[in-house]
C-alpha cells in the first residue's frame, strides 16, 4: 500500500511512499507540556511550529484529501468539489475552517458510494472472509478514516500474540497545526487581557475544524475535555487562567 503524503503548500505532490517505510519519512516530536506527538516529515526536518516550505509539518483530513485529489468518485460529491474549488480560489486550500466544507463533500461522496456498493455483487458473495494459513509476524497498513491517516503497526510472537504496536491516528498527524491554529486564533481575538466564554468559544473553533480525539492521541480515556486558557505577560509571568469543564467557566488569579 503506498501513502501519498498531504501536498506541498503549493499543491504540487511532494512525497510517496510505501506504508512499510512510514518510519523512514514519518517522526514524532516531543514537547514537555504535552502528552501529544507532533508528527513531521523526516525529509524536511522538525523547524517548530511554523509553516511554509521550509516546514516539515503537515496535515490530514478532509481538507487535505480534497488538496491531494485530482477528482472525486461520484457524480454530486465533485460537483460539490468544484464549486467548492471555485469560491475558495482554487486548489490548494489553506483555510483551516474550509475543513467542515470538505467534509461535507466526502459525506456526500460516501453517500452516493453507499448506493453503488448496495448494487455490487460482492455483497452477496459467500465468501466473506479469508482466514489465514500462517501466523503473521508484522504487520504495516496505511487506512484513510474520516477524521484523517492512521498509520498501524504491529508484531506478533509464535502464538500470535501481539509483542509491540504502533499507532499514529489522525490527531497526532494534526497535533502540530492544531497547537499553530489555536495560537494564531488566541493572538487575533484576545484583546487588553479580556477573555470570556464567547472567546473561549471561538478560539475552540480553531481546533475543532480537525475533529480531534485526545484520547486516540495520548492512548488515554480521559472522558471529558476540560479548556484552559493562560494569559502571560512579556516576561512569561502568568496574569490569569481561565478553565471550562463540565461544571461552567471558572477564573483564576
Amino acid at each position: 500500500m503506498a501513502f501519498r503524503a498531504p501536498s506541498a503548500p503549493k499543491g504540487s505532490e511532494f512525497l510517496k511512499f510505501n506504508a512499510r517505510d512510514y518510519l523512514k519519512h514519518v517522526a514524532e516530536h516531543v514537547e514537555s507540556w504535552t502528552y501529544v506527538k507532533f508528527c513531521y516529515l523526516r525529509d524536511v526536518g522538525w523547524r517548530g511550529f511554523e509553516e511554509g516550505p521550509q516546514s516539515g509539518v503537515y496535515a490530514v483530513a478532509p481538507l487535505a484529501r480534497l488538496n491531494v485529489a485530482d477528482a472525486m468518485p461520484t457524480p454530486r460529491a465533485q460537483e460539490a468539489y468544484e464549486r467548492y474549488c471555485q469560491t475558495l480560489g482554487g486548489r490548494p486550500v489553506h483555510h483551516t475552517l474550509a475543513n467542515h466544507w470538505a467534509r461535507v463533500i466526502e459525506l456526500l461522496a460516501a453517500a452516493e458510494m453507499m448506493l453503488e456498493l448496495a448494487h455490487a455483487p460482492q455483497l452477496t458473495d459467500p465468501k466473506v472472509r479469508n482466514l489465514p494459513g500462517a501466523v503473521p509476524a508484522e504487520g504495516i497498513g496505511v487506512v484513510e478514516a474520516p477524521r484523517g491517516t492512521l498509520f498501524h503497526h504491529y508484531r506478533t510472537d509464535a502464538r500470535g500474540i501481539v509483542t509491540g504496536a504502533n499507532l499514529i491516528v489522525a490527531t497526532q498527524n494534526n497535533a502540530a497545526r492544531i497547537a499553530m491554529s489555536v495560537e494564531r486564533a488566541a493572538r487575533s481575538l484576545i484583546r487588553g487581557g479580556r477573555v470570556d466564554e464567547g472567546i473561549l468559544n471561538r478560539i475552540e473553533m480553531a481546533f475543532r475544524a480537525y475533529d480531534p480525539c485526545h484520547g486516540c492521541a495520548t492512548h488515554a480515556l480521559p472522558g471529558q475535555m476540560p479548556l484552559v486558557v493562560r494569559l502571560f505577560d512579556r516576561q512569561r509571568h502568568l496574569l490569569r487562567e481561565i478553565r471550562r469543564s463540565f461544571s461552567g467557566v471558572e477564573e483564576g488569579l
